[in-house]
């Protein structure tokens, strides 16, 4: 049974274009359309489970995700509605592709603002040829940019999200981390604050499969965990530090060329980091797919954005005794305040 959008967001949605301008009407056209052909072809993951026709390992998936998503509500206080109860092949490996873009000497991302998740600091696309052919724009300003496949993400609660082709065959906590991730996005979600909300979300996320893994898990789901938290703390200390180590070349007062030239030797060094931290990994390349292509500002300031906050909300987290409700709360209340008054409780929160 197909699922159809409810009348008054196709409404809101499709006035979105009309008032940002025409400048902006084939970027909305495009989102909308794409948006239209994911929540037209959802079916219910209960309808899917009766069918005869339907993949054993598929079907293992989807049950999990059912059972996650009772979780999240039961457990981790997310939203109760039909986000992930519903199911889309898209028939690609990504639902959207992102450009992320920064200034060849600066570490701060180009924004791009919408009228409902204000200012980003991505811009997507339902098309890979239409990513490349809008990057091109800022390729020609000289601009470090960053393509990359999204395999999921977020309406912020405008509609019920299905869980998607692209994600549904991941390692199954891997799977109970998307699902917890995105639906924090409908809990808080903060205009123009980018750090901010996938700190928050990545958070929610960690902790909640923690919670998962002492509820549901076996032993080797904890060692497994433990190993991949272990690597994914090395690699983004491993770019943060690059970050600072990149943020000060770029306050230095220099002939390009010669910036040029620092700024690649830092990523050289980056990389021969790499190598050495992967000597005891005990064989795992996870992270080699991201270092076999191009590394650039724009590339390294998206991923500090995920993780800028993440050691503040943690211990925010732990100061509400674990508490995920009264912890939305403050969260919710930090969201409320300035941006600099914001931070600086987050940076206090940090230390």
């Amino acid at each position: 049974m197909t699922q159809f959008v409810k009348p008054l967001k196709i409404i809101c949605l499709c006035s979105l274009a009309f008032i940002t301008g025409c400048s902006n009407l084939g970027y909305y056209a495009q989102s909308i359309s794409g948006q239209m052909s994911i929540l037209n072809n959802r079916q219910p993951i209960e309808e899917l489970l009766v069918s005869d026709d339907i993949d054993p390992e598929l079907k293992r998936k989807l049950k999990l995700t059912l059972k996650i998503r009772d979780f999240a509500s039961k457990e981790l206080q997310l939203p109760e509605n039909d986000s992930y109860r519903s199911y889309v092949d898209t028939g690609r490996p990504y639902v959207v592709w992102n450009i992320v873009a920064a200034p060849e000497f600066s570490l701060k991302l180009e924004e791009w603002c919408f009228l409902f998740a204000g200012c980003i600091r991505y811009r997507g696309y339902f098309s890979e040829e239409d990513v490349i052919e809008y990057s091109q724009q800022y390729r020609d300003k000289s601009y470090d940019v960053y393509l990359r496949g999204v395999a999921a993400y977020s309406t912020l609660g405008w509609f019920d999200d299905p869980i998607l082709n692209t994600v549904i065959h991941r390692d199954d906590i891997q799977l109970v981390g998307l699902i917890f991730h995105e639906l924090a996005h409908q809990v808080v979600y903060v205009d123009n604050d980018s750090a901010f909300n996938e700190s928050f979300a990545k958070t929610v996320e960690l902790e909640g499969i923690r919670l998962w893994l002492a509820r549901n898990g076996e032993e080797k789901d904890f060692i497994k965990y433990k190993n991949d938290s272990s690597r994914r703390n090395d690699f983004i200390q491993l770019v943060i530090s690059t970050y600072d180590k990149l943020e000060k070349l770029y306050e230095q007062d220099i002939p390009a060329s010669e910036m040029r030239a620092k700024k690649q030797q830092v990523i050289e060094e980056m990389k021969d980091a790499y190598q050495e931290i992967k000597k005891h990994w005990n064989g795992y390349e996870g992270y080699d797919k991201w270092f076999s292509t191009e590394i650039n500002n724009a590339k390294i300031a998206a991923i500090t954005t995920y993780a800028d906050f993440v050691p503040a909300f943690t211990a925010l987290f732990k100061k509400n005794n674990n508490d995920f409700k009264k912890f939305y709360a403050e969260v919710e209340a930090l969201g409320e305040l300035p941006e600099k008054e914001r931070n600086a409780k987050l940076e206090k929160l940090s230390n």
